[in-house]
Order: structure tokens, then sequence, then C-alpha cells
């Protein structure tokens, strides 16, 4: 198996650079309801107040799906069909890529607490939504979608392990993807080994191509994108605080560039001793 120095310095003399745009954002965490309402929030403009998560009902279900959607169904719908709105697009025609670190937490918490009763019968709903890729089916009957959708998991590098995955995906096949990334937290016990907050989602359609709806480019570079550097960090102390708890939040110093129309390099929270660096600039 190569080793984590040679796959960068294969990876840096044989791929290309990997370019996109945004082409529509959706967010949801605690304190941020929408990417419009929470763009001055990033920006520094107005401070930031935590809150408790609010989840929108899957209105885009039908009702039988609609009643069977815990919080993880919820936060990747309420975010996908803010990003796709926002481009654009044609949901129905997005490949996507799902990421999460734990899937969904409740519940398995409600799982674990059954089969650890007297009576160790689970409810077929639950069994149903413990796959990890759930989120992924519900979002495909939400939008009549019959494109692609990968589901992928890396702990605590799950944002930019689906970032990763979503630019190749793009360069590739020079299509627009929908990435979605979330989050949700686990009740007592489980919370005292995986305390996660609250719930948290952060989705991107990323095109090939700029248009006028396009909000920043962003590029990875084989000889640049892996880096030891330390992850960049949000000067308002309790964003940070949300960035750090939560994997999903990684990806908020991303957000806060597009709100502030940086250009530069930001660098993500990836595996240990090795971060994603990504160039960045405005499309307007």
């Amino acid at each position: 198996m190569l080793k984590t120095n040679q796959m960068t310095q294969h990876f840096a003399t044989s791929a290309p650079t990997l370019t996109v745009f945004v082409e529509g954002i959706g967010l949801l965490g605690p304190g941020l309801s929408g990417w419009n309402q929470s763009r001055a929030q990033l920006q520094g403009s107005m401070p930031y107040q935590t809150a408790r998560s609010i989840l929108p009902l899957p209105m885009a279900l039908p009702p039988a799906e609609r009643r069977r959607a815990g919080a993880v169904v919820r936060v990747s719908l309420a975010i996908g069909q803010e990003a796709v709105t926002a481009s654009g697009l044609q949901a129905s025609l997005l490949p996507s890529v799902f990421s999460s670190s734990s899937g969904d937490a409740i519940n398995c918490h409600e799982i674990c607490s059954a089969l650890a009763s007297s009576d160790r019968l689970i409810s077929p709903t639950r069994f149903h939504n413990s796959v990890h890729n759930a989120s992924s089916g519900y979002w495909s009957i939400s939008s009549a979608s019959m494109a692609s959708s990968s589901v992928l998991c890396a702990h605590d590098a799950s944002f930019s392990a689906g970032l990763l995955e979503a630019m190749t995906q793009v360069a590739v096949e020079q299509t627009a993807v929908l990435l979605i990334a979330y989050d949700t937290d686990y009740p007592e016990p489980l919370r005292s080994v995986r305390p996660l907050p609250d719930t948290f989602g952060i989705a991107l359609v990323l095109a090939p191509r700029g248009s006028e709806r396009s909000l920043a480019r962003w590029s990875l570079a084989p000889a640049t994108c892996f880096s030891s550097t330390a992850a960049d960090g949000l000067a308002d102390a309790a964003l940070e605080q949300l960035r750090k708890s939560i994997p999903a939040a990684r990806g908020l110093p991303l957000l806060r560039s597009v709100a502030l129309q940086g250009q530069g390099e930001v660098v993500l929270d990836y595996l240990e001793n090795l971060q994603l660096a990504v160039q960045v600039a405005p499309c307007r």
C-alpha cells in the first residue's frame, strides 16, 4: 500500500487541475437557516448567534415517505433543494455525492435502544433508515432523479472527501454535480463518545463551466492541493467552535470565502497531518 506522501507525489505528477464553478449553495445548521440568510454572519457584518437547527418538513416527498423521514433526510433535502433552486438546474438530471461522518445518528440510537431492551423487535422503518445511503434514496424519490449517486463516509474527513469526489466527477464527466454533506447529533449515551452538538448540512452545485449564476471558481492543483498547513479557522469564536465540532461544518471556511468574494487559498481539514488546499476566486 502506498504511504500518504507517495500517494500525494503520484497524484501531483499524474493528475490535471480540477476546476469547478459554484452554481448554488444550501446551508442549514445551528443559527444558520439558509445561505442567503447566513451570508452576513459568515462575512462578519452580523454577529452569529447559535440556536438549535430548525429542520423543515420534506414536502417534496410523498406523504408515506414524509412520515418516515428523520432529521438526516430533512436536512439533506432542505439544503439540496436550496442549492439546486439557486443554480437554476434540473434536480432530476444532477448526479449527486452524499457525504456524512455518521449517517442517521438518531436512528442508530433508536436501534441500539431496541436491541438493549427486553423487546428486541426493530421497526421496519428504523431498519430501512439505518443504511448509509438512506438520504440519497429519499433525494432520488423527492426529485424523481435517475442520475447516479455516490455515498461516502470518511469520519471527520467526510466533507473534504465528498468535495474531492464531487470535483473529480465534475472534471471527468464534464457535468454539474450536487454535493450534500451533513451530520446529525447522537442522543446519550452515544453522545458522550461522539459529541456532535446538532444537525448541520452544506450543499453545493458544482459545474464544469461558469454561468451568470456562478458564485465562485474553485480549483485543486495537483502540486499544492494536499497540504501540511493547518486548516483555516473562522474569526468568530462561536462559528469556529461549530466548525470544529461537526465534521460537515469543516466546509464553512469555503462558504466564508464565497460570502466575502475572496481570492487565494482556503485550507480545509482532511486527514491527519494532511489538509485539502482549495484555490478560490470570485465570479462576480
